[in-house]
């Protein structure tokens, strides 16, 4: 396979399906990685797969390419959602960027008391979602929401669904993990602020039916290590990675 870049677009995708490029993803593919007429590109649109497509229309603004045939098929990650507090906006780019490879299938921004960066583009995240898809080879593009505060999401939490919460209280002293995560189950995951949660978040956390507390290890970790330690364990334990 020739192909050498991979581009997520928001169209219908089969063989012999044409696909428009608009000026940004044409200067990209023309001006930036100058690729010529024919040569190949691998496109996903988070519903069809991933095909090998042709360029047949380079121009400076627009452009068009060819699909020919299918190179990975759909792939859906495990229903595992995962809930944090905007930090710091590289940090907040990091947990989202990882949170793509890692498998998620939505990402949940949520305000806490201690919450220290209520900053949230809703668009710029998403950009940042399909960025990691194009680099990880995710077939998948999990929906990015907006920002609410925790006690709404708790409020309107669906049934069925388990939420993982990591508890830095916990650190250092909490029982094994094993057996506590289960596969095919709707589940989610809870990172706090860099604050931490407040008390009365804690207690109506924990008064919660839904609501599972873990530890991640015996030392307390930032936000963003925190997510990420907390989908490797369940991804490892009831997910893709098994």
């Amino acid at each position: 396979m020739d192909a050498k870049v991979r581009l997520y677009v928001d169209q219908p995708l089969g063989a012999g399906q044409a696909v428009a490029v608009g000026p940004e993803q044409a200067s990209y593919l023309f001006s930036v990685m100058r690729l010529p007429v024919g040569a190949g590109v691998l496109l996903f649109n988070g519903r069809d797969g991933e095909w090998l497509a042709r360029v047949v229309d380079a121009g400076k603004r627009r452009g068009a390419l060819l699909c020919e045939t299918q190179t990975r098929p759909q792939m859906l990650p495990p229903d595992l959602w995962l809930l944090f507090s905007p930090i710091r906006k590289e940090r907040t780019n990091f947990i989202v960027e990882k949170a793509v490879e890692l498998g998620v299938s939505r990402v949940v921004p949520v305000t806490t008391r201690f919450t220290q960066s209520e900053r949230w583009r809703q668009d710029k995240q998403l950009a940042h979602a399909i960025e990691a898809a194009e680099q990880c080879g995710a077939t998948h593009l999990p929906q990015v929401a907006d920002v609410q505060p925790l006690t709404q999401v708790l409020a309107d939490w669906p049934a069925g669904r388990l939420l993982f919460w990591a508890d830095e209280a916990l650190a250092g002293h909490a029982p094994a993990l094993s057996g506590v995560f289960a596969a095919g189950q709707p589940a989610a995951v809870l990172v706090g602020p860099e604050g931490g949660f407040s008390d009365d978040e804690k207690a109506r956390l924990r008064a919660l039916p839904f609501v599972r507390p873990i530890s991640l290890g015996p030392r307390i970790l930032r936000a963003e290590t925190a997510a990420i330690a907390a989908l490797v364990l369940w991804q490892s334990s009831a997910g893709d990675w098994r």
